[in-house]
């Protein structure tokens, strides 16, 4: 088990896992022998933190003759039986997954403005009027006087909000992340810190201490990023460039703050809000994730505080899951209204815990009692609230084969990133193609766990840009010039980083990219991470046009795969039996954990600072409608029979600092309060 002396210092911000760009799996190995590949592969968890960057864009449909289109149509039949004889599908049949392209439609703002196609004119909260674009047969809805009512369609392939229920096996989730806006990093939205960098006492690094910077301008600064960073025209974007989820990293504090955290409380939530509006009305679904958890469960820029970790770990980690525990219910409890339900598809408990420093143990003790809060809030069984993700922390899937097995539609995320494998001498070509290794592994998960997702991931080789690893950090690659100056990029350049998003694409099969949009720094002029930006590789080259594309991309590199068909275990889509889990799993992750970092037996456990479930439960806030006043959109709790209290510090107890206790004095007894 990791100690503390292998956290992440706060130079130490951008995440690192193992190598899941193994060397090329030898297909033609049993499953076992390819497990064993590649997890030998994956090398052990380096502190070092995870860098995010995003691009956007629109997709054209050039026009074309009947006489052309009839001829490149026998030419695909034949590629595509030539390639069927030969090189068996590396991923799933879907039949929708290669929809048709549905050209742009002509149009106008339709009447009352309550929906369009292509062409016609989006006017947005603020006046700011633009026009609709989609290549893909995608439309827009939204009717003032009901606004919960079903919504937009991204693509022509993509099912419609509100009238059609996302099908995992049949559907592809095509994403990307919205990194950067609500829990703000620095190498996304750098001028949000360069402002303040160097106008404080204390070195500012994070959010937390980004906010203390800030002080008094702090709510209208932050609300000012959020309303600016990302907007309505974004989701209108991101459905026009062929995409139909997006995930969405929030933080705790978007519920509450305690003590003295310096973030600022609920105005996140405000904006989340939004994005459920905007993502009905574009058809755009939710993959809502808590990205910052109290006391840090990785001491990374992006966990809200820099430095230690003390979530599942050192004095306060029970504690701090406690609180968190009470979060994730309310959370829960709100997207599993039946107003909301169709656009949140899954909530994300923790993101990329460290596991290096947690250990085994206690995160699947908190990730099974995380699992039992939420489905005690929605309900078990298909509809009865959202998919519940688990980060595989860095460890490949294969791991968590049997992990909770019969549970409700536990889905698993792996965060695979070829940017952070330290490798600075492979030619890019031959870095290329390492993605598609990770397609073996994905269509195992999934034949076997059940929903297997890739929730972040991005085109980049390097660790190069812009504080991508934190403010003050010196990317290990040799020479950055050439990859962050993207306007200087050949035509072989981004061919090669497009044969990378493919191949990710394709072996990931159900991604999101990190990340969609990254600020320009008020120093450089311009974003120095372009590989890490979906929204300028879509109009540079390195992304498609059309996501699609990159369907059936690894079959020319594995000459042969296990072919995933789209049937999950039943329990993993809410199907029979769904909630019923083993027993022997249910023993084996008790909470609190029989074991705990840095060094505690069960018996100093049970001294360790607990929190207590007596205080009193608070609900997230509704968006409010003017045109629609009496449209009922929920109190925020789906389910009454879930009332268990919220946990809250036992009065007359005394806490250390709950972000700074990994070596806190242990007390010699269990405070029961009153004194």
């Amino acid at each position: 088990m990791a100690h503390y002396d292998s956290v992440p210092t706060v130079d130490e911000h951008r995440h690192s896992g193992p190598d899941f760009a193994a060397p090329l799996v030898n297909s033609s190995a049993s499953w076992d022998a390819q497990t064993e590949l590649y997890n030998s592969s994956q090398p052990q968890i380096i502190p070092a933190k995870r860098a995010s960057q995003d691009i956007r864009g629109s997709v054209s449909s050039p026009r074309r003759t009947r006489k052309w289109l009839l001829i490149a149509g026998i030419l695909a039949l034949i590629v595509v039986v030539a390639v069927a004889v030969a090189v068996p599908v590396v991923l799933t049949s879907r039949a929708n997954a290669s929809g048709g392209d549905g050209g742009p439609s002509s149009g106008d703002t339709s009447k009352n403005g309550k929906n369009g196609t292509s062409g016609s004119v989006v006017i947005m909260d603020d006046g700011t009027r633009f026009t609709y674009q989609s290549a893909f047969g995608g439309d827009w809805a939204f009717d003032p006087e009901n606004p919960l009512g079903p919504g937009g369609r991204a693509q022509n392939w993509s099912r419609r909000i509100g009238s059609e229920e996302w099908v995992w096996g049949q559907d592809v989730a095509r994403g990307v992340n919205l990194g950067g806006w609500l829990v703000t990093e620095p190498f996304i939205s750098p001028a949000l810190y360069e402002k303040y960098i160097n106008k404080s006492g204390t070195p500012v690094v994070d959010e937390w201490t980004l906010s203390i910077a800030m002080g008094g301008n702090l709510a209208q600064e932050m609300e000012e990023h959020y309303k600016t960073f990302i907007t309505e025209k974004d989701f209108a974007d991101i459905a026009a460039a062929g995409l139909n989820w997006v995930r969405i990293p929030i933080g705790f504090w978007a519920i509450e703050a305690i003590n003295d955290e310096p973030f600022l409380v609920g105005t996140s939530w405000k904006y989340f809000l939004k994005a459920i509006q905007w993502g009905r009305k574009y058809g755009i679904r939710i993959y809502l994730d808590l990205h910052a958890l109290p006391g840090s469960q990785n001491g990374w820029n992006h966990s809200g505080k820099s430095g230690s970790v003390n979530f599942m770990y050192g004095v306060m980690g029970i504690a701090n899951a406690q609180r968190t525990l009470t979060y994730l219910r309310i959370i829960t409890q709100f997207v599993s209204q039946d107003q909301y339900r169709d656009v949140i598809g899954i909530v994300g408990i923790v993101n990329e815990i460290l596991w290096g420093t947690v250990g085994q143990t206690p995160v699947q003790s908190f990730y099974y009692a995380a699992y039992d809060a939420m489905r005690k809030a929605s309900g078990t069984g298909t509809g009865a609230g959202p998919y519940i993700a688990i980060h595989e922390g860095f460890q490949g899937p294969a791991i968590w084969e049997g992990f909770l097995s019969g549970a409700d539609r536990l889905m698993l995320d792996q965060h695979p990133y070829i940017a952070f494998m330290g490798d600075h001498t492979t030619p890019p070509e031959t870095l290329a193609v390492r993605p598609c290794s990770w397609a073996i592994a994905t269509n195992q998960s999934q034949k076997v766990f059940g929903v297997t997702v890739g929730g972040e991931f991005s085109t980049a080789i390097n660790d190069c840009g812009l504080w991508l690893s934190g403010i003050g950090s010196t990317p290990g690659f040799p020479d950055c010039q050439p990859w962050d100056n993207w306007s200087s990029y050949t035509s072989e350049t981004i061919a090669v980083l497009k044969q990378v998003t493919l191949a990710s694409m394709d072996a990931l099969q159900n991604f999101f990219f990190w990340t969609w949009k990254i600020g320009n720094s008020t120093v450089l002029g311009t974003s120095s991470s372009p590989m890490w930006h979906y929204q300028l590789g879509l109009q540079q080259g390195w992304i498609p046009k059309d996501p699609r594309e990159a369907t059936g991309h690894c079959a020319s590199v594995l000459g042969s795969s296990q072919i995933f068909d789209g049937n999950y275990p039943a329990t993993a889509t809410g199907g029979a039996s769904a909630g019923t889990i083993n027993p022997t799993q249910v023993a084996s992750h008790v909470f609190p954990p029989v074991t705990l970092g840095p060094s505690f037996s069960a018996s100093q456990i049970s001294l360790l600072p607990t929190y207590t479930p007596t205080g009193s439960l608070k609900t997230l806030p509704a968006p409010t409608f003017t045109a629609a006043p009496s449209v009922d959109v929920g109190d925020g709790w789906k389910n009454p029979s879930d009332s268990d209290k919220a946990y809250v510090p036992i009065s007359g107890c005394q806490y250390p600092d709950s972000w700074n206790a990994v070596n806190a004095t242990l007390p010699t007894s269990a405070c029961i309060g009153g004194s």
